[in-house]
């Protein structure tokens, strides 16, 4: 059986808080923003700055309160201040997707969880 790729978890509007180039890679999210979603340290997401258009593939580790963090060459993608959203995708088949809900947040200010969107892969067709 074939699978689609769905948008699996999403972090919208959240704060870089800083960017450590000489590190190996990687973005830190804070922990709750993490949890919120469902990302595991080490999940492969992709990273939208809606600052400046920049786009990337990375992966996600834990990091400290309020931190979203850009290391490694992530760092030349961003600076502190600018807003990105956070998202990783699943593959699923057709009787998984029907079922699917992602699990988005958007970020306030300080980079917490400010609402929960309710979503459903569900068509309406």
């Amino acid at each position: 059986m074939s699978k689609r790729c769905f948008l699996g978890s999403k972090i919208h509007g959240a704060t870089i808080t800083c960017a450590h180039l000489e590190y190996r890679g990687s973005l830190s999210i804070d922990r709750a923003l993490m949890k919120a979603v469902g990302l595991l340290p080490y999940e492969q997401i992709d990273v939208y700055n809606l600052d400046n258009g920049e786009r990337l593939t990375t992966y996600a580790i834990p990091g400290g309160p309020g931190e979203i963090c850009l290391n490694g060459a992530a760092a030349h993608k961003g600076e502190v201040g600018q807003r990105v959203i956070i998202a990783a995708y699943r593959w699923l088949d057709d009787d998984e997707a029907r079922a699917h809900r992602p699990q988005v947040v958007v970020a306030d200010s300080n980079n917490a969880v400010d609402e929960v969107i309710e979503c459903s892969v569900t068509p309406d067709f």
